[in-house]
């Protein structure tokens, strides 16, 4: 109770630091004299700070929520018959030995009334020759098609046109659920007619050796423990797609799987919800899975899941223009702050190269009263990253692992950035399969973005030491601990990018 009540003084304080912050800074802005050149770096820097601001929020907000009112377990019943459950595990190109672990512990579920579908959409003969003898070895249904669209939400709602099951169960083709998730799940539906689904949380198996799946991993953590559980306790649990359990009637409802973005299930849980449809968290692990295994393939990820966002959240404006009573205001509140989070790429590459603009070319020119700064950003920086580390700590994580996590999301920002302008843009790209069997080096000329950011980086130290041999300028020695701290974070970019490596 304790500690409960010092998070809550947390976040109040937090948010009148913010405030005051945020107000400090656009009255120096509008005060300030100054060129127009300047004046639109100094509107589109305080824009760039007032969204990270409101996403910090919007995290800690929760969090000041599950302190007041923790999540409650989900309503079950004693299940004394058992609907009919479809699990699907849609599969292309992926590793025999893999598929077979999955399909393995599917059919190990203690579940009596299941059935598994292999779906493959693969290409290549090889692949399909291996599925089809999974299939066989473990009696399961092998369903192909013949027009393919819609990547990975295409072939599942294929699949659905030919099934009578009552629920549906998705697995990722890496995933092994663990005995018993189905009756766990299963017996909450039947619980609520109104529940379209019941997500439950993942996390990978492939943390010993791998520096990439265990950063990954902690992005999963501050994701699964915390976010999923605000965002049931505001009637807006979303669909991560896999390790989920889901109405057969539901989908129906909507159209089965929004075939539109490389993100169906956000997308899906979006319409379902706008359908009047619940959803709820239940958040006990029943899955394990594998997470990226190098760089490439985390970026690859992170790309696909920034350009799909962002086209859900052009879905969300529509929505709340056309029809603003479709959901409460807590859901709009958390469908908004999920679906801009990818846009924090381009929030923060534009306070990446702020410093850097100073220290070649003085723009801008005005800054706080150094006073002001340290009385009114520092506590809010202190008070967030306190908050942030205490937060999943509570969990029983360790500081060094969720540190990692936070260095592979800054290595994220050119990714999301590409992937948001991208999605803007409307245009669309196939579903990648994130690649598995063992990590390897990525070729650095992949990853320029992030070196390019590295190595002007370490030119603005040099050059602002420099000057400030001379000048002395106080405003110069500011920027460049920021650069410096820019440049620490981005080097950790040769500490992922190696192969198997213990961690």
């Amino acid at each position: 109770q304790k500690k409960s009540s010092l998070v809550q003084i947390s976040v109040i304080l937090l948010l009148i630091c913010a405030i005051v912050y945020v107000l400090l800074r656009a009255v120096l802005i509008a005060m300030a004299d100054c060129s127009t050149v300047e004046k639109i770096f100094g509107v589109m820097f305080f824009m760039a700070e007032f969204y990270v601001v409101i996403h910090a929020f919007g995290f800690f907000f929760g969090v000041y929520r599950l302190n007041l009112k923790k999540l409650s377990e989900p309503r079950q019943v004693e299940l004394k018959e058992f609907p009919e459950v479809a699990i699907l595990i849609p599969a292309r190109h992926e590793p025999a030995e893999v598929l077979e672990n999955t399909v393995l512990s599917c059919y190990n579920l203690s579940y009596p009334c299941k059935k598994i579908y292999i779906l493959d959409d693969s290409s290549i003969e090889t692949y399909k020759k291996e599925a089809e003898e999974i299939a066989n070895k473990y009696n399961c249904e092998l369903f192909r098609r013949q027009d393919r669209h819609g990547a990975k939400a295409g072939v599942i709602n294929d699949c659905m046109k030919n099934l009578t099951a009552k629920y549906i169960a998705v697995f990722d083709v890496d995933q092994n659920p663990m005995g018993g998730f189905l009756m766990n799940t299963v017996s909450i539906l039947e619980a609520n007619e109104k529940l379209a689904l019941v997500q439950t949380p993942q996390y990978y198996s492939n943390l010993s050796h791998n520096k990439v799946a265990m950063g990954a991993n902690m992005q999963q953590a501050a994701f699964y423990e915390t976010v999923c559980e605000a965002k049931s306790n505001n009637d807006a649990m979303m669909c991560c797609g896999i390790t989920v359990v889901l109405r057969k009637a539901a989908l129906d409802d909507v159209g089965g799987f929004d075939e539109t973005t490389v993100t169906e299930d956000f997308a899906t849980a979006f319409l379902l919800h706008t359908k009047g449809w619940e959803t709820v968290y239940y958040n006990h692990v029943g899955t394990f899975g594998l997470g990226p295994e190098d760089i490439g393939a985390y970026l690859a990820q992170q790309h696909r899941w920034a350009m799909g966002n962002i086209a859900v959240l052009k879905k969300v404006i529509k929505r709340a223009l056309l029809n603003p009573r479709a959901l409460s205001g807590l859901q709009w509140w958390e469908y908004f702050i999920t679906s801009s989070y990818y846009l924090v790429g381009w929030a923060f590459l534009f306070l990446i190269f702020c410093p850097v603009l100073y220290i070649f070319f003085d723009i801008p020119s005005f800054f706080m009263n150094p006073v002001i700064y340290v009385f009114s950003f520092v506590p809010y920086m202190i008070l967030s990253s306190y908050l942030f580390y205490f937060t999943i700590h509570r969990r029983n994580y360790r500081i060094k692992d969720i540190f990692k996590g936070q260095l592979l999301f800054f290595l994220s920002l050119p990714t999301y950035a590409r992937g948001v302008f991208l999605g803007l843009l409307g245009i669309k790209r196939g579903f990648d399969v994130t690649a598995k069997g063992g990590s390897k080096r990525v070729s650095y000329f992949k990853l320029l973005p992030q070196l390019s950011l590295w190595a002007v980086s370490l030119i603005a130290i040099t050059w602002a030491l420099n000057r400030f041999m001379y000048d002395h300028s106080p405003a110069v020695m500011v920027n460049v601990i920021w650069v410096m701290y820019h440049f620490i974070l981005l080097s950790s970019v040769f500490y992922f990018n190696e192969e198997w490596q213990n961690v």
